[in-house]
């Protein structure tokens, strides 16, 4: 079995890998016959190309959006979880609320409040005479991004704090710690190794990710990776993939160095193990005033950075003109629900979703879970390639998965790429492989956090590997797979990128259709289809929430 999943790895990573790589070698796009292998395509990617100014723009947009999903995120798990809050179940759900939506979404909808002739703008400027922000620079693409991906943070954290023994913190106590004390000195040094794993994330995700550097970078002329090869590749009438290949490829080793500082600063693992065979419930700290100030930021987030664009962006689904200089309240139609409800394309695309999501979460997150077990609790000799494998695809954007996939499939033998091609099963390995990083990274930290010592006491008694884990891990990893099947289904539900090249007119998903009608100016569909988005993910990140409660509660 470990090597099946070495190999089951290995192939799903290295199938766009390879063709990516090659490509960045040959003097002419891939699929003509007669390539040179040569290095100008290096060359022209540093002089001819701006990839210098790029390179900068993406490792600021990228750092600052890691440390703002940081300082949103541990802060708001620890006080959640670990703190007398009143209301935290609320604030718990709460705080996964931006993750419901694609970026493309909530930079939309933060552009409609907070752009220069935004409804908040308007009113601030009314004010002040000024507006003190500006969504159309590095910062401005920061802070929204790093709203849109603190859920991941916030989950990763969360998930290791419910699983965390309390005796640490009430040792801390007998000691003479304060709870402030024991937040810094305890709770929050445990959070390295989910705080590590959401950091390398959140950095990958910064650097592939299109939509928010689409809407507020390409307009004032500031270009990051995505929109470099958004530009020079979908963009442009000849696209020259030799420059598009090496870009990749740096990009490629520069996330495979993250990688393998993430595994040096986590070889320590026992120093984290924090559950054990003799069970503790968790206690509660009191934080005392300090919890209304905390209220207050995790309030501000949600209303300002997710619950006034989301309520924007549904109440723009029912208007014709979303504009402050006339009331919304002129324009109510239901005309832009009609219109999707009307056209076969657009309904089909809604189910086309829900398939490839359930079906690939399932499996990304069963995949996960074995590949957590050979990297973290095994003694293969090749365990540690497992975890790279895993985390790879953080260094592949989804346009170069799709580009190369679709090169893996054409080049496929016994004709096997051309019945997957266009397929909602090529659509399936293409999305899955995107989310595979997020299943991995959000088990990966419980499995360190329990001691090896269930093991051996499962041994012992007799049991093979099989059975500790049907009996023992399995049942302690269910909270863990189910925050990873929800992860990967949100994420698999907003992912679109891949689907430009894998896709067809059959198997069309929202993304897509969305980006078209954006591209067709026709907003008010796109905001209907998005509010259908929300409401279908609420609605199973909810159900999941009532199933797994007897979970929580034991």
């Amino acid at each position: 079995m470990q090597y099946g999943v070495l190999a089951l790895l290995a192939l799903l990573v290295l199938a766009p890998v390879v063709p990516t790589l090659y490509q960045s070698f040959l003097d002419r796009p891939l699929y003509e016959a007669g390539g040179i292998l040569t290095a100008g395509n290096y060359v022209r990617l540093f002089t001819d190309s701006g990839f210098g100014e790029v390179i900068g723009n993406t490792a600021l947009f990228a750092v600052g959006t890691t440390l703002l999903t940081l300082l949103i995120a541990v802060p708001m798990a620890v006080v959640v979880v670990r703190t007398q809050l009143p209301g935290a179940r609320l604030f718990a759900a709460a705080m996964q609320w931006p993750f419901f939506i694609s970026s493309l979404i909530l930079g939309f909808g933060w552009i409609t409040l907070y752009g220069p002739a935004g409804f908040v703008s308007t009113e601030v400027r009314g004010w002040i005479g000024t507006v003190p922000w500006n969504l159309y620079s590095i910062p401005g693409m920061a802070v929204t991004e790093a709203v849109a991906l603190a859920p991941i943070a916030y989950v990763f954290c969360a998930n290791a704090l419910r699983q965390s023994d309390a005796s640490l913190e009430s040792a801390a106590q007998v000691c003479g710690a304060r709870p402030l004390r024991i937040l810094f000195s305890v709770i929050i040094p445990m959070l390295r190794p989910p705080m590590v794993y959401s950091s390398i994330l959140v950095f990958s995700m910064s650097v592939e990710t299109l939509s928010v550097p689409l809407l507020y970078g390409q307009p004032v002329g500031i270009s990051v990776f995505s929109t470099f090869l958004y530009s020079n590749g979908l963009q442009s009438i000849n696209p020259d993939y030799g420059v598009l290949g090496a870009a990749s490829a740096l990009i490629l080793l520069v996330t495979m160095g993250l990688v393998a500082v993430q595994a040096k600063l986590l070889k320590d693992a026992q120093r984290f193990v924090s559950v054990r065979g003799k069970a503790t419930r968790p206690r509660r700290l009191d934080l005392g005033w300090f919890k209304w100030v905390s209220i207050v930021a995790i309030g501000c987030y949600v209303i300002f950075g997710a619950l006034l664009p989301i309520g924007g962006l549904v109440f723009r689904s029912f208007t014709l003109i979303f504009t402050p200089l006339q009331s919304p309240f002129k324009t109510l139609t239901g005309a832009n629900y009609e219109r999707i409800f009307s056209f076969e394309a657009y309904t089909r695309s809604i189910w086309n979703s829900l398939i490839v999501a359930a079906v690939g979460a399932v499996l990304v997150s069963a995949l996960s879970v074995l590949a957590v077990l050979v990297a973290r609790r095994s003694s293969f000799r090749f365990r540690r390639a497992v975890e790279y494998l895993s985390l790879a695809p953080q260094a592949m954007p989804g346009i170069i998965i799709g580009i190369g996939l679709f090169w893996a499939f054409a080049y496929a033998p016994f004709g096997a790429g051309g019945l997957i091609q266009g397929t909602l099963f090529a659509l399936i390995i293409g999305f899955g492989l995107r989310a595979l990083p997020s299943g991995f990274g959000s088990i990966a930290p419980s499995v360190m956090q329990l001691g090896l010592e269930l093991d051996n006491a499962a041994r012992v008694s007799g049991a093979d590997w099989l059975r500790t884990f049907t009996r023992v891990l399995g049942r302690l990893l269910v909270p863990a797979f189910a925050g990873a099947m929800i992860l990967t289904f949100v994420t698999m539900l907003k992912e679109y990128s891949p689907a430009i090249f894998l896709g067809s007119a059959d198997s069309n998903i929202l993304g897509t259709t969305m980006l078209e009608l954006w591209v067709q100016g026709n907003t008010g569909s796109v905001a209907a289809l998005a509010s259908i988005q929300i409401a279908i993910t609420a609605a199973f990140v909810g159900l999941a929430g009532l199933l797994m409660r007897g979970y929580r509660d034991a």
